[in-house]
């Protein structure tokens, strides 16, 4: 059985309103805080009134890519419950878990095993390890047999292109599954009928 799902790059009140709401809740949702290269970037005026919301038990999540400390010092006491840190070595990554006492996902960008296998460095100072796709926002995938040898008892999750369909697959992963262009339309935005979607799937497996 899988450990939950995250929705990410949720960037607006009507979409976010819908999934609070919904009978199945995610476990996470996630939000992009400071890569305006994504088309799923909120600024920061419009990211502190979207998530200043009573979260109904679901956790939010700042997505943030090596963050400087104007970032870091802007969102420190906005509605989140973790930090999904790309780019961040260990040392930077323990330095931001102890100064603003938070949780935090660490992400690491797999192309191949001697990618995957960073993740030791990583135990300590995570509460969970994201293993993604090198594309970012573009929505790239990645071989999963690469993580066969990842330990079963890690609190891991997984991105890289992940579509409503391969849900099925990771049922006996115990893996957080984190989609987000599986969700969208033609245009890009999300699409209620697919996060429906997926969020009465995820009560099957």
């Amino acid at each position: 059985m899988i450990k939950g799902l995250k929705i990410c790059g949720i960037s607006d009140p009507k979409t976010l309103n819908y999934i609070l709401n919904h009978r199945y809740k995610p476990f996470m949702i996630g939000f992009i805080t400071n890569y305006e290269k994504s088309k799923r970037f909120i600024k920061y005026d419009k990211l502190q009134s979207l998530i200043n919301v009573d979260k109904k038990k679901v956790n939010f999540v700042s997505v943030l890519v090596n963050p400087n400390d104007e970032i870091l010092e802007k969102i420190k006491d906005l509605n989140f419950d973790y930090y999904q840190l790309y780019d961040v070595d260990p040392e930077r990554t323990e330095e931001i878990k102890s100064k603003y006492k938070i949780k935090i996902i660490s992400a690491l960008t797999i192309s191949e095993e001697a990618d995957v296998i960073k993740y030791k460095n990583y135990l300590k100072i995570s509460d969970i390890i994201l293993f993604d796709s090198k594309g970012y926002h573009k929505s790239e995938s990645f071989d999963h047999n690469l993580l066969n040898k990842v330990p079963n008892e890690l609190n891991k999750m997984i991105a890289g292109n992940i579509q409503i369909d391969d849900i099925p697959s990771f049922k006996n992963k115990n893996f957080i599954i984190d989609l987000s262009g599986a969700l969208e339309d033609e245009n890009g935005k999300k699409d209620i009928s697919k996060i429906d979607r997926l969020l009465n799937l995820s009560i099957k497996i």
